[in-house]
């Protein structure tokens, strides 16, 4: 009988255990409630001004929500500098001299340890937090991020350069890249839409302006001013006709073959998204709803949660 009532206390200790830590492992919108109440304000101020300052940095902060989350999860790895032991994924294709904004996450880490008095607040929170104020800042929706997310102590320039998409990609190259990040069709196109803001490099358009045959000529032509076909590399084109407003022009220029990406286009050229990508062009409710949804299910790729990876002291290296 003591046997018994031993094991069964036991059991209860280890169910109550369990719950708890299944509980503390999830993302929540509430995460930093009690810990640091004035965290996501202290978060959204910063973004405000510097987005204010300068209207492409929305756009700058949320790639770098995307492409940190692509590469081994949500995790604050893309912030890394390169050490003896960091392979930085700032050095890999996608982000090499192209990836920006590092020096405004290290204002919102300095301010948002000084409103909760010490390092509560994880790089990888602050990089999807300040993802969601960038587009609300650009006149586009809002959705409430799901935080708790701790920081990994490892980054990965080589799974950058697999994991990433490339404007070059294919329909079916781009779909299948969604499909192992958890990603379906809905979600890549709705994504997709965050090309409502910012720019391009002319080297990421070049052959779609001088080879691609989907296309505006009129508008291949006005890109060719900007995008030589020899050098320029550096020269910068907006992804659609208002880079600075977050709206559904992106989706209304496709329709009009004038996206400024190869993979942009391929949304829109005969295939399994066209529907999609019609119907967000005329119906920026359901793209706004739809684009929220996929922002969540994003952030929620692989976070290191509960006593993985740590909070770090300074979002550029491990402690």
């Amino acid at each position: 009988m003591a046997s018994n009532g031993y094991l069964s206390v036991f059991f209860h200790a280890f169910v109550i255990a369990t719950l708890a830590t299944t509980a503390f492992s999830q993302l929540s919108p509430n995460y930093y409630d009690y810990t640091c109440p004035n965290a996501l304000s202290t978060i959204k101020r910063v973004v405000e001004g510097a987005v204010w300052k300068e209207p492409r940095m929305g756009a700058s902060l949320l790639r770098l929500h995307f492409h940190d989350c692509f590469v081994n999860g949500c995790d604050g790895s893309i912030l890394l500098d390169p050490t003896s032991s960091i392979d930085s994924e700032k050095n890999a294709g996608p982000n090499f001299q192209s990836a920006r904004g590092f020096e405004v996450v290290d204002e919102i880490k300095k301010a948002v340890d000084a409103a909760c008095g010490k390092p509560v607040v994880s790089c990888a929170d602050i990089l999807a937090v300040a993802a969601r104020d960038s587009v609300v800042a650009l006149g586009g929706p809002k959705w409430k991020v799901r935080v708790g997310r701790r920081d990994s102590t490892t980054a990965s320039r080589a799974a950058a350069d697999a994991n990433i998409p490339a404007p070059f990609f294919s329909l079916s190259q781009l779909i299948d890249n969604f499909k192992k990040h958890g990603l379906n069709e809905k979600d890549l196109v709705a994504l997709s839409g965050a090309h409502t803001i910012g720019f391009a490099r002319c080297a990421t358009f070049r052959d779609r302006i001088y080879n691609d045959s989907n296309i505006n000529p009129y508008f291949a032509k006005t890109l060719k001013y900007i995008c030589p076909r020899k050098g320029g590399d550096f020269n910068l084109a907006p992804l659609d006709t208002t880079p600075a407003h977050f709206d559904k022009a992106y989706f209304s220029d496709l329709v009009q073959k004038k996206g400024v990406l190869h993979s942009d286009q391929e949304l829109f050229n005969g295939g399994s998204t066209d529907a999609l990508v019609r119907k967000y062009s005329h119906d920026t409710k359901t793209f706004y709803k739809d684009f929220s949804k996929s922002m969540i299910k994003m952030g929620n790729i692989k976070p290191l949660t509960g006593y993985q990876g740590e909070i770090r002291l300074n979002c550029r290296k491990v402690n």
